[in-house]
């Protein structure tokens, strides 16, 4: 376990090589709960008026996190909870042999750093695979607030069976499906995630390589490359570097049944 210096949940995040990720404050960008486009996909989801105003307040600030950088590492000290405003975040952890092994994929919406909330350090790595921007919530500030807000702390207890339920599930996968079912399952979920943020299901960005992505699923590079391909010549999708196109989702879903990540 690190004996990384506690940190301040309001203090700039710093990247693998030590570059500070820049600090916005929401004085200065002037953009709240209220008006966030991922607003019901995150923490203040069916809130408002005066208890969204106190969710506002709870808010520490936004930081901006490029390419590569990396928000909190593991052993660092829990401090915030981190709703991912723009961008999408890798979670890594180190397997015994020393690899990066991915363990979760963040799109807009998504709440990360849960991990920490039960050893008050963090488990994991989170690393920007591309210009992202999250804002940050104090834990304890958090806390505090769920106690005077019933319904914010439903919201909480939500996220964290959400974490637990998604961990399961990728232990059901990697344990039970085979190579294709693996890959036809991560295609659905993205899918089904790009369009509850109001995106095309059908077409977007992989932001993780093949690499990531067979780190992910459990899977060789070359087995997540044979598949791309076999499902493009079945039909199934078409792909133009890591531009993605479902051209076949109903035989996806006939692929992987009800077991979808």
């Amino acid at each position: 376990m690190s004996n990384a210096p506690q940190r301040s949940a309001n203090a700039p995040v710093a990247d693998a090589c030590g570059r500070a990720a820049q600090v916005i404050s929401l004085r200065d960008l002037k953009t709240h709960c209220s008006t966030c486009t991922m607003r019901e996909l995150c923490l203040p989801v069916g809130l408002s008026g005066e208890d969204l105003k106190l969710v506002d307040a709870a808010v520490g600030n936004r930081s901006r996190v490029r390419k590569g950088e990396s928000l909190y590492r593991a052993g660092d000290a829990f401090a915030a909870l981190y709703a991912i405003r723009l961008g999408t975040i890798k979670t890594t952890v180190l397997a015994e042999d020393g690899r990066e092994q991915i363990a979760g994929y963040h799109l807009q919406g998504d709440i990360i750093g849960l991990d920490g909330m039960g050893t008050d350090r963090h488990g994991c790595e989170a690393i920007a695979l591309e210009d992202s921007e999250v804002c940050t919530i104090p834990f304890e500030h958090l806390e505090e607030l769920a106690r005077s807000v019933p319904a914010l702390q439903h919201n909480l207890h939500q996220f964290l069976a959400r974490e637990i339920s998604r961990d399961h599930s990728v232990m059901l996968l990697l344990g039970s499906m085979r190579a294709e079912e693996r890959l036809a399952s991560f295609l659905i979920n993205l899918s089904e995630r790009y369009r509850s943020r109001g995106y095309s299901s059908t077409e977007y960005v992989l932001r993780m390589t093949r690499e990531e992505i067979g780190s992910y699923l459990g899977l060789k590079l070359e087995t997540v490359s044979r598949l791309f391909s076999r499902f493009q010549d079945e039909g199934l999708l078409r792909v133009n570097g890591r531009n993605v196109k479902l051209t076949d989702i109903p035989a996806l879903r006939q692929m992987v049944g009800q077991r979808a990540l």
